[in-house]
């Protein structure tokens, strides 16, 4: 059953109209262009809801996972509304590892669950998860991964509670509003919706003078590391006024590499455990280090510690870093930079900041076959186009990228450190790729794609453009690299018996383009193929699991660049 909107309205102007109509049509009037699922009983009505909408496109995952991170690349990388919607039981709680990540990462994401009709919870109804008789409570469990959740109990609450959700998710995070069936279908009032998507109040930014004060003081003698709330809240402009009304240098964290331009005067690099020595070098030589949006987490700090325990941190952000630092809270990074900038005023001398490349880890040299990350990594540089998104997954591979490869001009390069799941970017190129309606590229291992890369059926069947670039080294690489490190390499549980992925995508999905590369030219030569193509593709890597990637846990302490090790794992 299907209301149409041209029913009788009430003395207010309201219109009779089925639960799921009205929210489907909230949606599309805050934005909302895909929303992102796998269908079910109890779940089905909305996407009833959606086909008769017209203005937004239900987009079927293979797994909740991925329509997940679906909804969190389509936010992400797009600043806007990311919405998944699942069924009850087993469909809800493959929520609950996504959602993780968007908490973590503070993605705008919401999410809608079905449930079992009211009537039924408590009575041993299937998928039940009202916590009644003994029951898992959905609200409790969806409460410990998002910043707003409630059950829907009447077509009474609904408009309150989705505007409740959007605005919490908006603040940062994932929402979740959960649905029995029965409620879904019911009808209510409701009013029009606004013409265009609402825009956010604005929020307060908080006074910086006294921050100006100190910095305008250290001008030309501070270190800027800036990170993926720049990105999230799209100051990159803001971000560079302050780096030049500073005569600062600049580093990024891992999930930030897109926030400041790769040929900017004083770029430093990557912090953390992935990152490069030039950071802590100029810290060294500083006194003040200023963090613009970022907490500074174990994988941002890594190799920083000791030397930020010596230098006098600022920070400004939503959220005091982890580090003992001045903080300035803001809710508003993009305002509060500006205010900054205006306060600080111009230099009276200013400094000539040059241009350097980032130098890289010193990883040891290698025996091992197949093509090497820093050499397939460069080969990815010199192809990638200006405007093509990245993201890169957990593992051995992803510290490569993150490492090595500059981000292309007017890129986005995301990297998802929040719970760094396995397979995040499958999922989270695709709906990115919706969102922004460009090339994307993911980055990702054997690993990574055993555990999510079917979702490539879905890239196929929406025909999105995403080149899947899987490094397979026939192995979970990092657990094999600790397995070697940490425990003399006296066992393994992490290779694998070979596969030849590329070949079986390829059958798997008619039509698909699908390549196995050794070379670096071969890689440029495949990369340059899917680039001029409309849909998606497939590009597999033969790499080798010995290698060590650019991650400082891994690296030994006094080798040289002469330093070889093969396939045992001894250093030669």
């Amino acid at each position: 059953m299907n209301t149409t909107h041209d029913e009788p309205r009430n003395a207010d102007g309201c219109r009779s109209m089925r639960v799921v109509d009205y929210i489907v049509e909230a949606l599309a009037a805050e934005g909302v262009g895909h929303i992102f699922g796998v269908g079910g009983a109890n779940i089905e009505d909305l996407y009833d809801a959606i086909h008769h909408s017209g203005a937004v496109e239900g987009v079927v995952a293979k797994h909740e996972f991925s329509a997940t991170t679906m909804a969190d690349g389509y936010a992400r990388t797009s600043n806007r509304l990311g919405v998944v919607v699942a069924t009850s039981g087993g469909g809800a709680l493959n929520l609950v590892a996504g959602l993780g990540e968007a908490f973590a990462s503070h993605t705008a994401i919401l999410a809608l669950v079905g449930q079992p009709p009211t009537t039924l919870e408590g009575a041993g109804a299937f998928q039940d998860t009202s916590g009644l008789a003994g029951t898992i409570d959905a609200s409790r469990l969806f409460g410990e991964v998002s910043v707003y959740c409630a059950r829907v109990e009447s077509p009474l609450h609904v408009e309150r509670q989705l505007a409740e959700a959007l605005s919490a998710a908006h603040r940062g995070g994932p929402a979740v509003l959960l649905l029995p069936k029965d409620i879904q279908q019911e009808l209510g009032l409701f009013p029009e919706p606004p013409g265009e998507a609402p825009t956010m109040p604005r929020r307060a930014a908080p006074d910086v003078k006294r921050l100006a004060d100190a910095l305008r003081d250290e001008y030309g003698r501070v270190v800027i590391v800036a990170g993926d709330e720049v990105a999230r809240e799209g100051a990159r402009t803001e971000l560079a006024e302050l780096v030049h009304a500073l005569g600062a240098r600049v580093a990024v964290t891992p999930d930030a590499k897109d926030v400041v331009d790769p040929l900017a005067p004083g770029r430093l690099g990557v912090t953390g455990v992935m990152g490069n020595s030039d950071v802590a070098d100029a810290l060294q030589d500083t006194c003040v280090c200023l963090l613009v949006g970022t907490r500074l987490p174990v994988m941002a700090s890594g190799g920083l510690d000791a030397v930020l325990e010596k230098t006098l941190v600022y920070s400004v952000g939503s959220a005091s870093p982890f580090t003992e630092a001045h903080h300035t809270q803001t809710r508003d990074l993009r305002v509060t930079l500006r205010r900054l900038v205006s306060e600080i005023g111009p230099a009276a001398s200013p400094v000539l900041v040059e241009q350097c490349d980032p130098t890289p880890l010193d990883v040891p040299a290698t025996e091992t076959s197949g093509l090497h990350y820093t050499d397939a990594v460069k080969a990815l540089a010199t192809v990638l186009p200006a405007g093509v998104d990245v993201f890169a997954d957990a593992g051995n591979t992803g510290a490569a990228v993150v490492h090595h490869l500059p981000v292309p001009s007017d890129g986005r390069f995301v990297v998802a450190l929040g719970m760094g799941g396995m397979g995040y970017t499958f999922g989270a190129a695709i709906g990115s790729a919706l969102s922004r309606g460009r090339r994307t590229i993911v980055i990702a291992g054997d690993g990574a794609f055993y555990a999510h890369g079917l979702e490539i059926h879905t890239a196929v069947e929406y025909d999105v453009p995403v080149t899947f670039v899987v490094f397979n080294n026939n192995a979970h690489a990092m657990c094999l690299t600790r397995e070697q490190v940490q425990f003399g390499g006296a066992y393994t549980y992490s290779r694998f018996r070979p596969a030849h992925i590329a070949a079986g995508v390829g059958a798997l999905f008619p039509g698909l383009a699908s390549h196995t590369v050794e070379t670096s030219s071969a890689l440029m030569d495949a990369l340059q193929a899917t680039m001029g193509s409309a849909g998606p593709a497939i590009i597999e890597v033969a790499c080798d699991a010995d290698e060590l990637p650019p991650f400082r846990a891994f690296l030994p302490t006094g080798h040289t660049n002469g330093t070889s090790r093969s396939r045992d794992g001894v250093r030669r």
